[in-house]
C-alpha cells in the first residue's frame, strides 16, 4: 500500500463520468483543491486539503465500494505527495500571497463572461481589473483586487466551489504578477477603474446582461452565452445572430386542425414561447412570442415552408414587437413544458427543420414498441421504431414515411400523457434507425 498522501488516484474512471461527479464522490471528506482527468487513461487524480481527509475518504471507501454512475470506481493513495497543475505557466506561483489571482476553470460546461467573473469574484472586495485568455490548461482568468487581504479571503472562500451547479469548478491560486495591462473593455477584459477604455470592435457594445445570483445556482444564461456554448462561436448557415425582434408572425395555417397549444408544440422546439394569440379576423393566422430575436430568427429560419395539416406554413417576423396580454391570448411563459429554462445550449445545438424522425423522452418505464407505435400511428405510416435505454432513461426514436406526417405528431402529441408519463418530443437529425 502507497504511504498516505493527500492525492487520490482513482481508476476505471468511465468516459460518462464528469468532474463533478468525482468532486461530489469526495467532497464530504474535505476540501478538493485539485482534480485532474487523465481522460485516455480512464484515470484521476484528486488532491484533498490535508492528508487526514484523504485518509478518511480512503477508509469510508476501503468499507463501501464507491460507484458513480453504475460504474465501480477504485481508489488508492497517489505515489505524488502534491499535484502539481501540468499546464502550470510562469504567471502562478502557487501560496505566496498576492492581490492578483489566477483562476483556471475546469468542466466549462457554460461559457465565462468578465460579467460572470466579476459577479462572483467582487463580494470579496473591489476587484480593479479582469483578464481572461485561453490556455492548454483550459479557460483562465487573471483577477487584481485593490488589496492583497481582499485577494487571499476570495481564494479562501471561492477555492473548490462551483460557479453553476454541477460544473465550471474554480482553480485558484496567486499569480506572480504585479499589474494587470488591459487595453481594452469588453467580455474578455476589463478595467474598472477606467471605464472609458475602448471595446475592440468599434461601435459594438460589449456589455452582457446581467447574470443572476451565479455561486452554486443553475443559471439564467443570456442568450449569448447559450449561444456561444452551443455553436462554438459559428452559427448555423443562415443564421445572423442580429434579430431583436421576438414576435412571429404564422401564416397559412389550417384553422380546422390549430390550436395555440400545438403552434406551442413547434415552436417551442426552437426556443421559449411567452404567449400565442390565434387572429380571429384572420382564423389562418397565428403570433407567436419567443423569449429573445435569436429564438424567433430560429424559427422564422427553420419553419417557413414546412408543411403542417396540408398547408405550406409561412412564418416571418412580425411588425408588432410583442403580444399584448387579453383574453384572446394563451400564456406560456411561466410553462414548464418550455425547453430553453435549462440546457439551453443543448436544446439550441440540436434545432433542426422538420425530418422525418421524431426523438421521444421521459417515456415511462415499462413501454413497448408497440404502445408507441399505437399512440402515433394516426398521424400517418410509421416505417420503423426503435426503443433504447440512455442515462437509465427510456427513449425511442420513430422514423415516418413524410416530414409532414412527423411534424402532425410532434405537435398533436409532445407533452401528451402515456402512462403517467408526459412525453417529449423532438426531431431528430439521424437518416435512419
Amino acid at each position: 500500500m502507497t504511504e498516505p498522501s493527500k492525492v487520490i488516484h482513482v481508476r476505471n474512471v468511465g468516459h460518462e463520468i464528469s468532474e463533478n461527479d468525482l468532486l461530489q464522490l469526495f467532497q464530504p471528506f474535505g476540501v478538493i483543491t485539485k482534480l485532474v482527468m487523465l481522460r485516455a487513461k480512464n484515470q484521476a487524480l484528486l488532491q484533498m486539503q490535508d492528508v487526514p481527509s484523504a485518509i478518511n475518504a480512503l477508509q469510508f471507501y476501503t468499507g463501501s465500494q464507491p460507484s458513480i454512475r453504475g460504474r465501480n470506481v477504485y481508489v488508492q493513495f497517489s505515489s505524488h505527495q502534491e499535484l502539481t497543475t501540468m499546464d502550470q505557466n510562469t504567471q502562478g506561483r502557487g501560496d505566496e500571497p498576492n492581490r492578483i489571482l489566477l483562476v483556471t476553470i475546469h468542466h466549462m460546461l457554460y461559457p465565462i463572461t468578465v460579467e460572470v467573473l466579476h459577479q462572483v469574484f467582487s463580494p470579496c472586495g473591489f476587484v480593479e481589473k479582469i483578464v481572461t485568455f485561453q490556455k492548454s490548461a483550459g479557460f483562465q482568468a487573471l483577477i487584481q483586487y485593490q488589496s492583497r487581504q481582499c485577494a487571499v479571503q476570495a481564494r479562501t472562500s471561492l477555492q473548490g466551489r462551483n460557479i453553476y451547479d454541477g460544473c465550471c469548478h474554480l482553480d485558484i491560486q496567486f499569480s506572480n504578477l504585479d499589474e494587470l495591462q488591459v487595453n481594452y473593455n469588453n467580455d474578455r477584459s476589463r478595467d474598472f477603474t477606467n471605464p472609458n477604455l475602448p471595446s475592440e470592435q468599434k461601435g459594438k457594445s460589449s456589455q452582457q446582461p446581467a447574470y443572476g445570483d451565479v455561486v452554486g445556482y443553475p443559471p439564467q444564461m443570456p442568450n449569448a452565452a447559450a449561444i456561444a456554448a452551443a455553436f462554438g462561436g459559428g452559427l448555423p448557415p443562415g443564421i445572423s445572430g442580429t434579430n431583436d425582434r421576438c414576435t412571429v408572425l404564422a401564416s397559412n395555417l389550417n384553422p380546422d386542425r390549430i390550436d395555440e397549444d400545438k403552434l406551442f408544440n413547434l415552436f417551442s422546439l426552437y426556443g421559449n414561447i411567452v404567449r400565442i394569440k390565434l387572429l380571429r379576423n384572420k382564423p389562418d393566422h397565428a403570433l407567436v412570442q419567443m423569449g429573445d430575436g435569436f429564438q424567433s430568427e430560429l424559427a422564422v429560419h427553420f419553419l417557413k415552408g414546412a408543411m403542417l395539416f396540408g398547408k405550406r406554413l409561412e412564418v416571418n417576423f412580425s411588425k408588432h414587437p410583442n403580444i399584448t396580454q387579453g383574453a384572446d391570448t394563451h400564456e406560456y411563459m411561466n410553462s414548464n413544458l418550455n425547453r430553453f429554462n435549462r440546457n439551453a445550449a443543448k436544446n439550441y445545438r440540436y434545432c433542426c427543420s422538420p425530418t422525418k424522425m421524431i426523438h421521444l423522452s421521459t417515456l415511462p418505464q415499462y413501454i413497448t414498441e408497440e404502445e408507441i407505435g399505437s399512440l402515433l400511428e394516426e398521424h400517418g405510416t410509421i416505417v420503423n421504431t426503435k426503443l433504447f435505454e440512455m442515462n437509465g432513461k427510456n427513449q425511442a426514436l420513430v422514423l415516418f414515411e413524410t416530414e409532414e406526417e412527423a411534424t402532425e405528431a410532434l405537435v398533436c402529441k409532445h407533452a401528451a400523457s402515456l402512462a403517467g408519463s408526459i412525453i417529449r418530443i423532438s426531431f431528430s437529425q439521424l437518416q435512419s434507425i
